[in-house]
């Protein structure tokens, strides 16, 4: 299958969710599947800069492919980064070099567009797959499912709008 292939492949099975809290928990569970990257490539020249969240990146030839294996400390990040390994891993890396990560402008456009709405009220989390917010607390209970425990929440008035 080639990049493109898998990258339509991605966004085919995405399209198949009407709710986003669906295509969080979907993309969860994705994170819960990367290959994970053995320990001894866990360190600083392997870590992405940049990043929020920390996220390990390790490549290794097999034969003429290269193959990718990931790991992060944040459960979407994580799902995001199985998705890109999906896509790349077991290409040349010729093919990674040419291939066209559009679906990822995308990502960013969408979410450059999110950054730009004035929200009504606060802790509002924006669906830019429906375009209409969501409730904060939703996504914080997906969240307590995954890691199986309840969150702590505190509460503070001198929080810029749209920071957690």
């Amino acid at each position: 299958m080639t990049i493109k292939e898998k990258s339509q492949s991605v966004v085919d099975e995405f399209a198949i969710f009407d709710d986003w809290m669906d295509k969080y928990a979907y993309l969860i569970e994705l994170g819960k599947e990367l290959p994970i990257i053995d320990e001894k490539f866990k360190n600083d020249s392997h870590l992405i800069t940049g990043c929020q969240s920390r996220v390990w990146l390790h490549a290794d030839y097999d034969e003429d492919n290269v193959v990718f294996t990931a790991d992060s400390d944040a459960v979407i990040t994580k799902g995001i980064i199985s998705l890109l390994i999906r896509v790349m891993s077991d290409a040349t890396p010729s093919e990674i070099f040419n291939a066209d990560f559009t679906f990822i402008d995308d990502v960013i456009n969408g979410i450059m567009k999110v950054i730009q709405i004035k929200f009504k009220k606060n802790y509002e989390v924006l669906n830019i797959g429906k375009g209409k917010p969501d409730k904060l607390m939703d996504l914080i209970t997906l969240l307590e499912k995954y890691y199986k425990k309840k969150f702590i929440i505190k509460y503070t008035n001198n929080v810029p709008l749209g920071d957690i």
